[in-house]
């Protein structure tokens, strides 16, 4: 790996030379089976903690004398995909077999795309922290399978370097995919690593919105290889580029694009030549390291799949799938943080979270924009962080609204709420439900609250005296002993106006 030495300063790197980043991002599609083969599809999230290669089948393990069978609902995703991406559809299009060895690819080869993929000549708009707008060139979205997984035993960092063994599950063997290919990106300069995350974060909105995956980088439902190249200043021909893999987190894409320009940099300037390679990314140091020599399409040997026909998607349904878009993730953010009102870092944070879809249901559901933020970026985040999983594994954006409601009714305060959360969460029923099972609506009555009064003054008989000499704030002390004393179910705002009549009165 590469010393700190090893690097240009980025400011200087930025200042010699122009950073081109080319972006491919994998998309596990969401469908009940896989791309090929009537197994089920882990990428569905119907199947999460199957046990290794219990969701195969012979296709897909390769086996001989089996056939492939195109996914139908695959090829419909792919479509509402390159749609989304401002692509053209193409009229024709076919599958190639990607030849190559590895213990994860049962077959030898990978059925893909090559020359004729489903869509082609997008282009997405993407909307840095500072309101900069970048368009992106999509040359291509073609469909494949993806690849087995292979887990590495025996090292310290989980890679195949210092591993005694390791294990394949082919779980994972034949899920659709779909590979969103730009064109050279250019023009970015010293933003270039933040807008290589900007763009993916965008790539994962788009597919969120049209529901084709659950693009969860964590579980590897949406991956990122990272190409980048460096040319001095005024040139026109591109520099070697190098393909950094499998990137899974948006900070990960920004820290390795930015690496791999400060590391390039430093090559290019002691009169080095970058080598074109595949390189990893290692998360714990913050570094990337060389992979193997990176292969063209001669060293895949494609040629036409022979065993699947060409796709021949009628334009009736292309037109249905495009009158089916909802409205762009971009122009919906730009809309929603008018109409919600909020500032540009408060309204960033749900977005840099992931967490503006579920935010908006729950606001389109009755709850106020401040309120579906307070529990979705919150507690439910808290908790989620806490059991290592996705706030919207926890609860539903109605169930966070019905919360909310019950705070507006005043049927519970934000303390109890948290409660009702909790007795939800544990599978206890609806909001409601919870609240009336376990008792947890505010006590409003005010015979029970003058009650509490009461006998909280008999042992502070000095504060009505205070809040009558414009000492107001006296009252807060008699209003923790009622909340203690009725368990936090008492209406705190109606305890504050009895005690201040009763001050009144004396």
């Amino acid at each position: 790996m590469a010393a700190k030495a090893d690097l240009l300063d980025y400011e200087l790197a930025i200042q010699k030379y122009e950073p081109v980043i080319g972006l491919e991002v994998h998309v596990e599609l969401a469908t009940d089976t896989k791309m090929f083969s009537p197994a089920p599809n882990i990428a569905s999230g119907k199947y999460d903690g199957a046990e290794p290669n219990t969701l195969v089948s012979p296709v897909c393990l390769g086996l001989p004398g089996t056939l492939p069978v195109v996914n139908e609902q695959a090829v419909r995703y792919s479509i509402q995909l390159g749609l989304a991406l401002g692509c053209e559809i193409a009229e024709v299009s076919g599958f190639a077999r990607k030849n190559y060895f590895y213990p994860d690819n049962p077959k030898n080869y990978q059925i893909s795309q090559y020359d004729d993929p489903i869509a082609f000549n997008g282009e997405v708009e993407v909307e840095l922290e500072d309101g900069t707008i970048f368009k992106v060139p999509i040359e291509r979205a073609h469909m494949e399978e993806d690849a087995g997984k292979l887990t590495h035993v025996g090292g310290s960092t989980g890679r195949i370097q210092g591993a005694e063994y390791s294990l394949v599950d082919y779980n994972r063997a034949g899920v659709p995919l779909v590979e969103i290919v730009t064109r050279p990106i250019f023009g970015g300069e010293e933003k270039t690593p933040e807008l290589a995350a900007a763009y993916v974060s965008t790539i994962r909105d788009i597919v969120r919105s049209i529901g084709v995956s659950q693009a969860r980088m964590e579980r590897g439902n949406l991956r990122c290889d990272a190409n980048v190249s460096l040319r001095p200043h005024g040139t026109e021909a591109l520099g070697t580029r190098t393909e950094t893999k499998n990137v899974n987190s948006f900070r990960s894409i920004e820290r390795a694009v930015r690496y791999e320009i400060q590391r390039q940099a430093a090559i290019l300037e002691k009169g080095e030549k970058v080598i074109q390679e595949t390189r990893h990314w290692h998360e714990d140091t913050g570094r990337t390291s060389a992979g193997r020599p990176k292969s063209d399409a001669d060293d895949y040997r494609y040629f036409p799949e022979p065993d699947l026909m060409p796709l021949e998607p009628s334009r009736e349904l292309v037109e249905e799938l495009r009158a089916a878009l909802p409205e762009a993730p971009a122009a919906m953010r730009r809309r929603l943080k008018g109409e919600w009102g909020m500032g540009d870092q408060e309204f960033q944070d749900i977005v840099n979270a992931g967490l503006l879809g579920l935010v908006n249901q729950t606001v389109e559901l009755g709850a106020s924009p401040a309120g579906a933020k307070k529990w979705w970026m919150g507690e439910l985040s808290r908790i989620a962080n806490e059991r290592q999983t996705d706030p919207s594994e926890l609860a539903t954006p109605a169930q966070v609204a019905e919360i909310e409601a019950l705070i507006s009714e005043g049927v519970v305060n934000d303390k109890l709420a948290r409660q009702v959360l909790e007795g939800v969460l544990a599978g206890e029923g609806t909001p409601r439900e919870v609240v009336d099972s376990r008792g947890l609506a505010v006590v409003s009555d005010d015979g029970a609250l003058i009650a509490a009064i009461d006998d909280a003054l008999a042992k502070q008989p000095d504060v009505l005296a205070k809040i009558k000499d414009g000492k107001v704030q006296a009252a807060g002390a008699v209003i923790g002993m009622v909340m203690k004393a009725m368990h936090g179910k008492a209406d705190a705002a109606r305890v504050r106006e009895l005690i201040l009549e009763r001050a009144n009165e004396a």
